[in-house]
């Protein structure tokens, strides 16, 4: 093989057609773009309707136990957690007891938006377009991939 062909066989990695990444990016992007609609109803951004998700299925716990959560650091979190303390969402107290520690829960009003958030998933049907079981699968394929990148870390 000459220098020439190894390097167009090189400049094919680097390919936008040939990434797996790059559909991810731009899927989950759209996606995240058509939540836009349904979450103004909530006032809220498609990173805090995650973080309320996370809160009305599990409950309170720390800042340091929802980004886990949530796969979000505290630089992310910290400004979205102060916001939805504003809205009355979600409450932050840190312990006299450990200063470094900040424990969240909803709020009455966090709570009763639980109700409010149902309609999010019924507007996102037919986001993709996939068949039921085609989503399952990618549901599963994604959960795998995420699975084992979290235990390299």
């Amino acid at each position: 093989m000459t220098s020439a062909e190894q390097a167009a066989q090189s400049y094919e990695s680097i390919r936008l057609d040939n990434q797996l990444c790059f559909p991810l990016y731009a899927c989950a992007k759209e996606v995240i773009r058509r939540y836009r609609k349904p979450l103004e109803a909530l006032n809220l951004t498609y990173t805090q309707y995650v973080v309320m998700m996370a809160l009305w299925e599990y409950g309170g716990m720390t800042e340091r136990e929802l980004g886990r959560k949530v796969c979000l650091d505290s630089g992310t979190l910290a400004p979205l957690l102060k916001r939805l303390d504003r809205l009355g969402y979600i409450q932050r107290v840190r312990p006299d007891h450990d200063e470094r520690t900040l424990f969240l829960s909803l709020t009455e009003e966090g709570e009763a938006l639980k109700e409010r958030a149902l309609a999010v998933p019924r507007a996102m049907q037919g986001c993709l377009p996939l068949e039921p079981d085609e989503l399952m699968q990618l549901k599963r394929l994604l959960d795998k991939a995420l699975h084992g990148m979290e235990e390299d870390v």
